[in-house]
C-alpha cells in the first residue's frame, strides 16, 4: 500500500532527475558549440603570397557545418542560431563590430550590436557581460561566437528554454582584416 502511495512521488522525482541531467547535459553541449565556432573560427585562414592571410566566407560556412558535426543529434540550426562577430578597433580607437555573420531558424541577432556597432567613435564598450566585457587591441580581432538553443524538455510537460552561450577568441595568427573574402570556391554569404 505504501510503495503505490509513493510510486507517483518517486516518478516524477525520476523522471524531475533526469530531465535536470538532460538539460545540464545541453548547456554543456551549447557552451562546447560557442567555443568551437570561436576557436575555429580564429584559426581559420588562407594563406596568400601577397600578404596577410585571408578569412574567407568558406571559412565561415565550414566553421558553422563543424559546431553542426560535433553535436549531431541537436540539430543547432534547426533549434536556434549561431552568431558570429569580428570584434575589433576602428579608426577612432573605439571598438567595433565589423562584420557579422549568422545561420539558423531563430530570428535573434547578437545581444552587443548587429554589424558595424562602433564603426565611428568610442562609445560602444565592447562585446560581453557587464563588468566582462571583451576588448580587441589595435591591429587584432576576436573572434565572437554566441549561441541560443531551444531546449525541448525530454519528459517532463513545459514548452521550451532558449539557452544562451557565448565565447571569445584572439585571431591567433597576422590576418588581412579589411573584409571577408570570397574567392573560389564561392559561398552564400551568411548574412544576419
Amino acid at each position: 500500500m505504501e510503495f503505490a502511495v509513493a510510486m507517483p512521488l518517486l516518478l516524477l522525482l525520476g523522471m524531475g532527475g533526469i530531465e535536470l541531467a538532460n538539460y545540464a547535459i545541453v548547456n554543456m553541449r551549447v557552451n562546447q558549440i560557442a567555443i568551437t565556432v570561436a576557436d575555429n573560427a580564429s584559426r581559420a585562414k588562407m594563406t596568400s603570397v601577397s600578404g596577410a592571410a585571408q578569412f574567407r566566407e568558406y571559412d565561415v560556412s565550414e566553421t558553422f557545418r563543424a559546431a553542426d558535426l560535433a553535436y549531431p543529434g541537436m540539430d543547432i540550426f534547426a533549434n536556434g542560431r549561431v552568431v558570429l562577430s569580428s570584434l575589433e578597433t576602428n579608426a577612432s580607437g573605439g571598438q567595433w563590430i565589423h562584420w557579422q555573420r549568422c545561420r539558423g531558424i531563430k530570428a535573434v541577432g547578437s545581444r552587443y550590436g548587429a554589424e558595424g556597432t562602433g564603426a565611428a567613435g568610442t562609445a560602444f564598450a565592447g562585446m560581453g557581460p557587464a563588468g566582462s566585457l571583451i576588448t580587441a587591441e589595435n591591429g587584432s580581432a576576436i573572434m565572437f561566437a554566441e549561441v541560443y538553443y531551444d531546449y525541448a524538455p525530454l519528459l517532463l510537460p513545459g514548452g521550451r528554454v532558449t539557452i544562451y552561450r557565448s565565447a571569445a577568441m584572439y585571431v591567433r595568427d597576422d590576418r588581412d582584416l579589411t573584409q571577408i573574402y570570397n574567392p573560389l570556391p564561392t559561398v552564400a554569404v551568411l548574412s544576419c
